[in-house]
């Protein structure tokens, strides 16, 4: 049989597995107790009488009562090159479970001789006692890999075999992306959702050309939201927590001025931006923009954007800071001339 390559040799079973099911073989060849297939991601919804949604994700329940909620929610775009993990591992199957899974695979003899022999001498599978670590049994678990079912770059880096984790130790410290606190807290990063971000305009039909343009965003849709992580069996748990603290406007023509001059407008006393009030025509906003020619017979496409902080902590008592999520929105502006009136 030619030589595969780890990741190769990862997909084999499941590959196999898939053929295993479709010919009738036992369906619990193909899922562990994690809720997902080899290599990946099963999706469940689970509602609690006080209407709490859980979704399981990929071995990892994602908490999401305390997510932003409406028509126009939408997942954070972070503001650096970092992105959350496209791949992790997390707990997978119990010494039961991978025996079940990985013994039909071996039977089919698809994978070779010599290939099928490592892989019994590596979970001592002949030892009908200590096989699979059967006499740990409630001890620990054998982990695998999950991908984010979006399929980003790198989705398909987690190319390590299942291993084996006891209850209360911590994951291998070389493979990258095994659950702790913090991967579980980046995995939450991805859940947020946030509100849109269309602000509120005076005027609010039309602005005018040269007429100081109120800009601001309500303070009660922009408050706090937060996602929680965890994999209960290994009794492991994060929370993502994003803030707002600013707005950024992009008027949609350089022939515009933005109030502040940075066009960055800081969140104060929960909201950002000040409505506008009678008698504040000729004032200068602190948020907002003038225009200075005419949209004719079209619209400005204004760009408003809101940057949230995101921290975190975890249930072993750390925490800290993840990069900053932005999400915005375009919203069309119509600008018209002031009409002078000749007596």
């Amino acid at each position: 049989m030619p030589a595969m390559s780890r990741g190769n040799y990862l997909l084999v079973p499941a590959v196999l597995a898939a053929l295993i099911l479709g010919a009738g073989g036992p369906a619990h060849a193909e899922k562990g107790f994690g809720g997902g297939t080899d290599g990946q991601t099963e999706q469940r919804a689970d509602t609690s009488d006080d209407g709490t949604v859980s979704v399981t994700v990929g071995g990892v329940v994602f908490d999401r009562s305390k997510n932003g909620g409406g028509d126009s929610v939408g997942a954070l775009t972070s503001s650096t090159s970092w992105s959350p993990p496209p791949c992790w591992y997390a707990p997978k199957y119990t010494p039961e479970q991978l025996q079940k899974y990985l013994e039909p695979i071996w039977e089919a003899g698809s994978t070779g001789y010599e290939w099928d022999a490592d892989q019994r001498e590596k979970y001592n599978a002949d030892d009908e006692k200590k096989g699979f670590n059967k006499d740990k049994s409630g001890k620990g678990y054998w982990w695998g890999s999950y991908v984010d079912k979006s399929y980003p770059p790198g989705w398909d880096s987690c190319d390590e075999d299942y291993f084996w984790v006891d209850l209360g130790d911590p994951p291998p410290a070389d493979i990258e992306n095994a659950v702790t606190p913090e991967v579980l807290a980046e995995l939450a990063y991805a859940e947020i959702r946030v509100p849109g971000t269309e602000v509120t305009l005076a005027p609010a039909e039309a602005t005018k050309v040269n007429l100081p343009t109120w800009a601001w965003l309500d303070g009660v849709e922009f408050k706090p939201v937060s996602v929680t992580a965890s994999v209960p069996e290994i009794g492991v748990e994060a929370t993502a927590t994003a803030e707002p603290v600013s707005l950024r406007i992009e008027p949609g023509t350089p022939d515009a001025e933005v109030y502040p001059a940075s066009g960055v407008c800081e969140i104060k006393d929960g909201r950002i931006g000040e409505p506008y009030a009678k008698g504040k025509a000729n004032d200068t906003p602190p948020c907002g923009v003038k225009y200075l020619r005419s949209s004719g017979d079209g619209t400005f496409p204004l760009r408003a954007t809101v940057t949230w902080e995101i921290h975190w902590t975890g249930s072993d008592g750390a925490g800290g800071d993840l990069p900053d999520g932005t999400f915005g929105a375009t919203q069309d502006v119509v600008v018209q001339e002031i009409q002078a009136v000749n007596r």
